[in-house]
């Protein structure tokens, strides 16, 4: 591909239906994975350059939690779920019930429900993107990283980066409402093959650019 994808406000429309429909997925199976509701707020979608996107997520060289996984299939590129280790920790009690876990410390099962909880997210949003627009894509087995924000998503960019300065964030934030503790909060980045949407959104019928 010669020239970056142009994310007109047709395509943004897209991909916030996409994230609702991947928020309810996932609110869905974490409520039934830990048997009590959780909800999740309408998500946010951005279409950032990578450097807004570092910004947006706290800043290339904070420390946060991430589970990575690669998209395969008909779209391919990375996908991550960041979130700050404190709230990582949050997210480990909630599926765990201990709340004594850590991340940070190296807890092994912290470490194991994290990815799950990696699992269960990332594969709602791919989900959806798949039901949506009846293309198969698969996403390879998540793994956890915490490091500096950019030292971890580099190995997202350095293919994509070649092509693009486009990062699709979702801002997402989850309530647990049996609790008063604050809602959580965590961003997944999308860092998409641009032909590969260029193709997803031509066969949705959307014009590939203004």
């Amino acid at each position: 591909m010669s020239h970056p994808f142009d994310y007109t406000a047709v395509h943004k429309d897209v991909l916030k239906e996409i994230a609702n429909i991947g928020a309810g997925n996932a609110a869905t199976s974490l409520s039934e994975m830990v048997n009590q509701p959780i909800h999740m707020k309408t998500p946010v979608v951005h279409v950032v350059s990578f450097d807004e996107m570092m910004e947006k997520a706290g800043g290339k060289e904070e420390v946060q939690a991430a589970i990575h996984v690669e998209l395969q299939g008909r779209l391919k590129g990375s996908m991550f779920f960041v979130v700050d280790p404190v709230e990582a920790d949050e997210f480990v009690g909630l599926l765990t019930g201990n709340q004594n876990l850590s991340l940070l410390e190296g807890d092994s099962l912290a470490t194991s429900a994290f990815v799950e909880l990696g699992n269960i997210l990332t594969g709602s949003y791919v989900r959806a993107l798949s039901d949506f627009t009846n293309l198969e894509i698969h996403q390879s087995v998540p793994s956890i990283a915490i490091d500096m924000l950019g030292a971890m998503l580099t190995i997202g960019l350095i293919e994509i980066s070649q092509v693009s300065d486009d990062a699709i964030m979702i801002e997402t934030v989850f309530i647990d409402e049996t609790t008063d503790k604050k809602p959580l909060q965590g961003h997944f980045i999308l860092l998409p093959d641009p032909d590969a949407f260029q193709q997803i959104f031509e066969a949705l019928g959307v014009e590939g650019h203004e």
